[in-house]
């Protein structure tokens, strides 16, 4: 397998069920609590519908038919100022290793330059190394608390990005 086996697009409506499944599958994977994180959240079944509000979106990796991986961002929720939040980032195993996180960033925060963003903040685990560790290589700095509120109060590691 090479990376041209794996596809970034879209999320399609078709894909919600797929999505939350994936993104619920990684979070229990990594021991991350179900309340005050992305697993208690509407949004995380109805992926599709929360990205078509504007100067949103969310992207899939397809491998064979399959989603193996996805990121979105959206403006950052109670906050005011041009930023927006990269969202629900998560991949499973097969993708882990090869690339595709920075491919996947740096889609996303092409996307967000284009519609004007200034920042990228992002919230995460302390015990996701492999996450930081990829956010500070695309130029991820760390903040001292959250900004805006998106109400992951579970999330304790804050970082931001110049676009």
């Amino acid at each position: 397998m090479t990376l041209s086996d794996f596809i970034i697009r879209e999320i399609k409506p078709e894909d919600n069920q797929e999505v939350a499944l994936l993104i619920r599958n990684v979070l229990i994977e990594f021991g991350v609590p179900k309340v005050g994180t992305a697993y208690e959240d509407k949004a995380t079944d109805q992926m599709f519908e929360t990205y078509q509000k504007e100067r949103a979106k969310y992207f899939v990796i397809e491998f064979e038919g399959k989603i193996v991986g996805g990121a979105g961002f959206a403006p950052l929720d109670n906050y005011n100022g041009n930023v927006c939040e990269l969202q629900k980032m998560y991949f499973l195993p097969i993708t882990r290793g090869k690339g595709l996180g920075n491919e996947l960033i740096n889609h996303c925060l092409n996307k967000a330059k284009a519609l004007g963003f200034e920042q990228c903040y992002l919230e995460t685990m302390p015990y996701m190394d492999a996450a930081r560790a990829l956010y500070k290589k695309n130029g991820f700095k760390s903040l001292d608390g959250p900004m805006g509120n998106t109400g992951h109060y579970s999330c304790n590691v804050w970082m931001i990005k110049e676009l």
